[in-house]
């Protein structure tokens, strides 16, 4: 049932790009597209809320993915028959206790004439449709019950045979890792708000006390666009922990800030920023030091990431550049290269320099290492490349990150084995010289073209000069 505390208004459809397709285009083509790939068919679920404590006090609601792809709007309890390019929507009407509690809402027939579907059912006649219909499996408890009553009801869903969800899953992620336009436009309306959250963010920090002061600058300017956080808003002192959801640490004048947050919109495409800036609004001199190096390795793959170039070797490149100004800095000790082959830069560099992004930040990490690794390729156990998250060559159409950083982990820095193996490539006591940066990530997105790329962030500046110029009170 759709509840009319989700309206459907997709983004793809009021983005101001003259050249987007209506929605409707958009919906048919990405299904053409899946029909030239597979020849069986497919059934994709919306998913349900999930309750708190009772069943009218729910969690936000946020629609599969893939249901999302195909579908565009983010409606709840429903599910879609995808086969040789047509589409069937499964959705049952409100009742009137719906609209008691929840207002009116689009009839059955509307949501199918917004999404294009060819026909329109409630759930009940589900089961007469989707024999041999393919899925890519549930995690949604709600949504595996349903599936199992139709499984008692002898319809042979082909869920996790290996001729069903991995051919499916392999055409998905063909489909979704080269954006198409009406996902471009999306990606770009959610990271115009996200600069505008960015900025207030630094606007608040010289009159705010705590993390959580900047943290609701920022998430007011999202809310105030009716957009929701695309993942767990990162915002925080403690840099060092990468995915840090702990609000409630004071600011200090010598404190860094690394803020990690990024908007969705409505119908769920992600935007993902993050950016450090000093709290007293200038940066010391070790921390514009670290900064400088980040901001190079940050700049310079942004350079590389073309199509055709392998992004592994464009996480080589942020390695290098932060092994050798590290180096410069008398940090690190050595040959910047031989330092990278014994991962030494790990120390400071643990993570992959970026991911795909898209419906998700992470885009279709759902599906494991299928979407970030190209086929016959498997993760690293390297100390260096074990968390990077792409492998694969870039192609025009890919939306990704550039998130290049320097930590001072102290799991990591005390881990005595570090400590011994790394004996003769680290000045301990010049690296205590720098006890003032605890974290900086720097993080934009980009499109790969076919001339080389686009930062579809560039509007948020890193230069530190303009960094310190937007966090001074005016």
């Amino acid at each position: 049932m759709q509840t009319a505390s989700t309206p459907l208004t997709p983004s793809a459809a009021t983005a101001t790009e003259t050249t987007v397709p209506p929605l409707v285009e958009t919906l048919r083509s990405r299904r053409h597209r899946l029909a030239k790939l597979i020849d069986f068919p497919v059934l994709l679920w919306s998913g349900t809320a999930k309750p708190r404590n009772f069943a009218a006090n729910i969690y936000p609601f946020r629609a599969s993915s893939h249901f999302l792809y195909f579908a565009g709007l983010p409606l709840q309890n429903s599910a879609i028959l995808l086969n040789g390019g047509q589409l069937i929507l499964f959705l049952d009407e409100s009742t009137p206790d719906d609209a008691l509690w929840h207002g009116p809402t689009p009839t059955r027939d509307d949501v199918a004439q917004q999404i294009g579907a060819d026909q329109a059912y409630p759930l009940s006649k589900l089961a007469e449709f989707a024999r041999g219909a393919a899925t890519l499996g549930e995690r949604d408890e709600t949504v595996e019950a349903m599936n199992q009553a139709l499984l008692q009801q002898g319809i042979a869903l082909q869920r996790r045979q290996p001729l069903g969800d991995k051919r499916l899953e392999r055409a998905i992620v063909s489909l979704r890792m080269i954006q198409d336009k009406g996902a471009i436009a999306s990606i770009r309306k959610a990271l115009r708000v996200t600069t505008r959250a960015h900025k207030a963010g630094m606007a608040a920090t010289p009159s705010a006390d705590t993390e959580a002061q900047i943290r609701a600058a920022m998430e007011s300017v999202i809310i105030s666009e009716n957009m929701a956080c695309a993942y767990g808003s990162i915002v925080t002192v403690a840099g060092e922990v990468l995915h840090n959801h702990h609000y409630h640490n004071s600011i200090g004048q010598n404190d860094l800030l690394l803020a990690d947050v990024g908007a969705e919109t409505i119908d769920g495409w992600a935007s993902d920023i993050t950016r450090t800036w000093p709290v007293s609004g200038k940066f010391s001199s070790t921390q514009k030091d670290l900064y400088e190096i980040v901001l190079a390795a940050h700049d310079f793959c942004i350079e590389k990431a073309t199509a055709g170039t392998e992004y592994k070797q464009v996480h080589l490149i942020a390695c290098q550049i932060i092994a050798a100004g590290l180096v410069d800095l008398g940090i690190l000790k050595g040959d910047p290269e031989d330092l990278v082959a014994q991962d030494a830069h790990a120390l400071f560099f643990p993570h992959g320099v970026g991911h795909l992004m898209g419906l998700d930040v992470h885009d279709m990490e759902d599906l494991g290492d299928l979407s970030g690794y190209a086929e016959g390729r498997e993760r690293s156990d390297r100390f260096g490349l074990a968390f990077l998250r792409l492998d694969r060559p870039l192609e025009a159409g890919m939306a990704v990150t550039i998130e290049p950083g320097f930590y001072q982990v102290p799991a990591i820095l005390n881990d005595q084995g570090n400590r011994d193996r790394y004996a003769n490539m680290v000045n301990w006591e010049k690296l205590e010289q720098f006890k003032d940066v605890r974290g900086i990530r720097i993080e934009d997105d980009i499109l790969i073209t076919e001339a080389g790329n686009e930062t579809l962030s560039q509007a948020l500046p890193t230069a530190v000069s303009d960094i310190e110029r937007l966090i001074q009170p005016s």
